[in-house]
């Protein structure tokens, strides 16, 4: 079975309690519960990891080189500064869509920038918990185009 991982950064773990009005009210579990069913329909494994900390962020986008034939990443707040995410993104074969529940660039002016996405496959933003599906779907038809 192929696989893919989803990673998501700091502050992620409180989904359905941050923000609501931004981030809407279902929980981490909740998504992973749904992202898992999705790779299951569509014959994937879908791994999922979260922490509030970059080393450990780091750790997982190397180590995922060698497993996964992809990577989403909702990197939070390291999105605007982490150059240590972006080279591990940058160091590794395995493509990476970074993905954001709300309008990055629609907010204020400190989120339009992402430092990541240069190297990354693509950026979905804005498009609430569904961004996930749908950069699973783009990641499976890129490796299915890639051969």
């Amino acid at each position: 079975m192929s696989a893919f991982l989803v990673l998501n950064g700091p502050n992620l773990n409180r989904l359905g309690k941050r923000e609501p009005t931004i981030y809407g009210r279902k929980t981490l579990d909740d998504l992973e519960q749904e992202l898992r069913a999705w790779g299951t329909a569509n014959g994937v494994q879908i791994d999922c990891f979260q922490s509030n900390h970059e080393g450990e962020l780091i750790d997982r986008i190397q180590q995922a080189d060698q497993t996964y034939l992809g990577i989403v990443f909702n990197p939070g707040a390291f999105t605007h500064y982490s150059y240590a995410l972006r080279d591990a993104i940058a160091s590794i074969d395995c493509p990476v869509v970074e993905v954001h529940i709300s309008n990055i660039h629609k907010r204020e002016p400190f989120r339009h920038q992402s430092v990541l996405v240069p190297v990354c496959l693509g950026q979905i933003s804005g498009l609430g918990l569904a961004g996930y599906r749908l950069a699973l779907e783009a990641l499976l038809e890129y490796v299915k185009k890639q051969g």
